[in-house]
Parts: C-alpha cells; structure tokens; sequence
C-alpha cells in the first residue's frame, strides 16, 4: 500500500463529535500543570469591568506561546473552559484533549460544524469559550490579522465577550527561539461587551472594538517596562522572520547568531540589545557611516510586508518551490506523500504532485485564505507552511535555502487584503 492509499483508507478526525465539558477530575491536573509556571513568571493579571461576569461567555486570547494556555487557565480560576485547538495539537492526545474540553479545527477554514460547536459550550454547556483568533503564535510580538468573521460570530452568540490579552510570553519564548527567558508576565483581562451592548453594536463597531483590545506590541512593553533579557541567544533564530535585509534589500541572506543578525549579501551585522532593540555592531561592504536601518524589530517586519504588498501591486509577487509533503487526516501520526511543487503568485497557492502512481492538485485562490500558518524547525524537519481542507491538513517543507515561509505568510495576508478591497480586479 502506498502512502497516498494509506491517506485515503485513513479514517479522519471526527470534526463533529459533540464537546465534551472539561471533566471535574481534570480540573486539577489542569491546575496543576498550569500554575507553577505562571507563579514562576509572577503573572499579574489586571481585570478590567469584570464585576459580575460569569460563564457562560466568549472568551477571546492573544497568541504568542504555548504559556498561552496555563495563563488563560489562571486568569479564569476558578471555572473551566472549552478551548479552539488546531488538530497537531492533538497528536497522541486525543481523548486528553477532548476531555479536557478541547475542540478541533483546521486552521484557516471555513467550518461551520466550529459554530455550532461554539453554541453548544456556551449555550448547552453554559461554560467558558476560549478561542485564539489569531491562529498562530506572533511571529514578531504584535498583533496578527483577526478575521472579520470574529463580529459577527460574536453578535449571533449574544453572550458577553471578555479579551485577554497577554503580555510577556512571547518575550520568555518567540516562536523562532523557544529557548526560555523566564521574565514576568502579565494579562489584561477585559469586558468589551455585555449581551445588551452587542445587539445594538454593528458588526463593524464589534470587530474595531475586538482589535483595539486586541492590540499589543510586545518589544514597546518590554522597553516600557525596562525588561531586561540578556539571555545569550536571544537573537538566534530572529532571521527567520526579518529575512530581508533593510540595508541591501537582499532576501533570505539573513543569519542569527547569539544577539547578533547579520547580512551575508552585504556584511552588515546588527545587535539586539537587552531591552528588545537593534542596533548597528558592523558596517556594510562600502557603508560610509554607521546607520541602523531600524530600531524597533516590529518596524524591519513591517518594512518586509510593504516590500511584499508593492509586488503584489507590481504584479510580480511569485514563489515557487520544491517541497516534501506530510498529511495529517486525523490526531495519529502523520503520513508522508512526498515531493511535489508549491507556487504562490497573484492567483493562490497550488501544490501539485504525484504521489504512488496518483496525480495530486490543492488550489487555494486569495480570497479564501485571510493568512496561513507557518513553523519554523517543525518537529525538527525544517520550516514549513500548512494548508488545509475540512478533511487534511498538508504540512509543506520546502526544499533549499531560497524561500521564507514568513513572506509567504505575509504575502497571503496582502493577496487578500488586495482582493478583498479591489473586488473589481479579480474580474480582469
């Protein structure tokens, strides 16, 4: 049997299995692996217009690490929550997970069996919702793009809508170094919406309320709050993300090393100080003066997202890519497919192949995607970007050293924010 026959004979992840509200006999174990960790980063936890609210309510989380979840579970001891969780995370662990209250989703797709799941914790169950609509950790310690859909859930479910927002764990763990720094975190965990607020807000008026409490910026708080991090790799790994030199605009030349991000086009070497910054250590190759591009991190990101939307508007935006495919159709193990070719351009992704003797074709056009999930080091096979349908999920790696899963990441969020307010184009 091939592994394209074994994909295919694999029974899937029951999406629409009824979720179970968190076990009593877990609360403790939940508890338990929960609280030493916050009480080790002194979690601080400022509630804001929470007078009288109780479950059952939608209860939405910034994303930044795996503390994520042990700091939610804190911020709402004592009660219990259901929790959203993309399918990997329930690898070997799936009747922990369902008992425990966890509810699985592909991530970036449109499920509606999701919402009537929804319903039926907060509704049936009258319990807590703990959803993470960023659907992936901050790749660079601010907010990632929420989607639009977030509004008008919230107004159809008619229950009070709480933000945590986190501060702190992406600086202990970033999702491209997940060495720990163990600095202290803390949590604002905030009323945005009664039942009676929601039916008179628009849609519209929800999801600008959502952001604005959704917003963070992780390096700012840490400058801010004067937190030092002189942990001796704590740049080690950042190129993943700023993969494009500020100085000589060259693409995936960047390397990391300790506290240092360096250039191998040009020579340019940068140091990321203690207190979150970069900073000039080594000229260019013919660099007249010592300059620092930027200083703020979140800035050289958001310089690479403008150098990617002009390529869109350009025309020119193209990757393609050999790459090794995984399946994963269900919380066992995953299945390798094989190589086949990835593209992303102006029409979507295309992954095309054939695996055993079987042609294979996912398409992904703009509009169906408002971002992507991508990992770095995924389990130790190399970075790479998921795509999923409502029954797989297909893990991507590409092969080589001239591609960044960070730029297609942004470019996806650029293709549908140009479709999405350029409607006309796709007519052309």
């Amino acid at each position: 049997m091939t592994e394209i026959d074994k994909l295919h004979a694999a029974i899937r992840f029951d999406m629409k299995k009824q979720p179970i509200r968190q076990r009593i006999f877990l609360k403790p174990v939940v508890w338990g692996l929960s609280f030493p960790e916050t009480w080790m980063h002194h979690l601080k936890i400022n509630r804001k217009n929470m007078e009288g609210v109780k479950p059952p309510y939608l209860l939405l989380c910034t994303h930044m690490a795996f503390l994520d979840f042990k700091v939610t579970t804190a911020a709402i001891f004592p009660h219990r929550a259901s929790y959203v969780v993309a399918i990997d995370g329930f690898i070997g662990r799936e009747w922990l997970l369902r008992n425990a209250g966890g509810i699985c989703k592909r991530k970036f797709t449109n499920d509606i069996q999701l919402i009537r799941q929804i319903r039926h914790v907060l509704t049936k169950q009258k319990t807590i919702l703990a959803l993470y609509p960023e659907a992936r950790y901050s790749l660079i310690g601010t907010t990632a793009v929420l989607p639009s859909s977030l509004g008008k859930m919230a107004k159809v479910l008619g229950v009070p809508i709480v933000v945590l927002n986190i501060h702190g764990d992406y600086l202990n763990s970033p999702c491209w170094n997940l060495s720990k720094r163990k600095n202290r975190i803390e949590a604002d965990l905030t009323r945005i919406f009664t039942p009676e607020e929601l039916a008179k807000a628009s849609v519209q008026q929800i999801n600008e309320k959502i952001k604005e409490a959704f917003f963070y910026d992780e390096y700012a708080w840490q400058k801010q709050n004067k937190i030092v991090i002189d942990h001796p790799k704590r740049a080690e790994g950042l190129h993943k993300v700023l993969y494009k030199c500020p100085h000589c605009l060259t693409e995936f030349r960047m390397e990391s090393k300790g506290s240092t991000l360096h250039c191998q086009a040009c020579g340019k070497t940068w140091n990321m100080t203690v207190l979150g910054e970069v900073e000039t250590v080594s000229k260019a190759v013919g660099e007249q003066t010592v300059t620092t591009e930027f200083t703020h991190i979140p800035d050289w990101y958001e310089f690479e997202r403008s150098s990617v939307r002009k390529e869109i508007e350009q025309g020119t935006y193209k990757t393609q890519l050999e790459v090794v495919v995984d399946s994963l159709p269900n919380a066992k193990r995953f299945i390798r497919l094989g190589d086949a070719r990835l593209s992303h351009s102006l029409e979507g992704f295309r992954l095309e192949g054939t695996f055993g003797k079987e042609s294979f074709v996912l398409e992904k056009p703009p509009l169906t995607m408002y971002s992507c999930h991508i990992e770095y080091d995924y389990f130790e096979k190399g970075d790479c970007i998921d795509l999923s349908t409502l029954s797989d999920t297909y893990y991507i790696f590409p092969k080589g050293q001239d591609f960044s899963v960070t730029k297609m990441a942004l470019a996806t969020e650029e293709l549908f924010a140009h479709y999405n307010t350029n409607p006309e184009i796709q007519t052309q």
